[in-house]
């Protein structure tokens, strides 16, 4: 099956489920060194293979696991970033999906603003419904003067915040967080936390990778662990 096969758009799914992972294994591959072993198995590394599972409309999902054992990369996998090496993802089209990280990338010479307005109209918003909503995101980003300055002169925390509060002002089909409620200090961890929360409450579709069990466990419908 090519790659190009592996991503099925499709209406034909249950009507309570937005996606389905069919077998799926993702591959990454070491790079060649002189002396090594020529023996492709040698040099392959699968975090994980022969994956299924079904995200349902309205569910949070959480995902918890060792260091390494894939968990991001199942959130960049439903994102779209990565594509399969094995089976097969389908999906419903037009669906929105957007992932949250500390490594979320932005573009680093605009500014925060400026991302803002990208990042929503990515996710199918207009640029008239975003220049509405940029004081609300500008104000629970606590970014300050900062919102107008380029990404670059932000720090990793900085970049957290501007992605959230564009995720919880937009309002995707579906929202993957990858430790955000890790992000910040505690009064904005503590904000960030209530407005997933609230989010949940809406019958909004989360995925949520985090180390802290018990918290994963009371704010998630179900845990998967990689």
């Amino acid at each position: 099956m090519s790659v190009k096969n592996r991503i099925i758009e499709t209406n034909d799914l249950s009507e309570d489920v937005l996606l389905r992972c069919e077998g799926v294994g993702i591959c990454y591959r070491k790079p060649y060194k002189l002396g090594q072993s020529h023996d492709r198995e040698d040099r392959e590394f699968w975090p994980f293979q022969d994956l299924n599972l079904e995200l349902k409309r309205g569910e949070t999902l959480g995902v918890i696991g060792r260091n390494g054992a894939g968990k991001s990369t199942l959130l960049r996998l439903l994102a779209g970033v990565t594509q399969p090496d094995a089976g097969r993802l389908v999906k419903r089209p037009k669906l929105n999906i957007q992932l949250l990280s500390v490594n979320l990338g932005f573009e680093r010479i605009l500014s925060g603003r400026e991302n803002a307005v990208m990042a929503g109209m990515l996710l199918g918003e207009t640029r008239k419904e975003m220049d509405y909503r940029l004081e609300a995101i500008k104000e629970f980003s606590e970014l300050g003067d900062f919102f107008e300055q380029p990404v670059y002169s932000y720090s990793s925390g900085m970049v957290a915040r501007l992605g959230f509060s564009v995720a919880i002002k937009t309002m995707p089909d579906v929202l993957l967080l990858d430790e955000l409620l890790a992000v910040g200090d505690v009064n904005f961890r503590k904000k960030s936390r209530m407005a997933t929360e609230q989010m949940i409450q809406s019958g909004r579709t989360v995925v949520i990778v985090m180390h802290n069990r018990a918290l994963i466990n009371k704010i998630s419908d179900r845990v998967i662990e990689l």
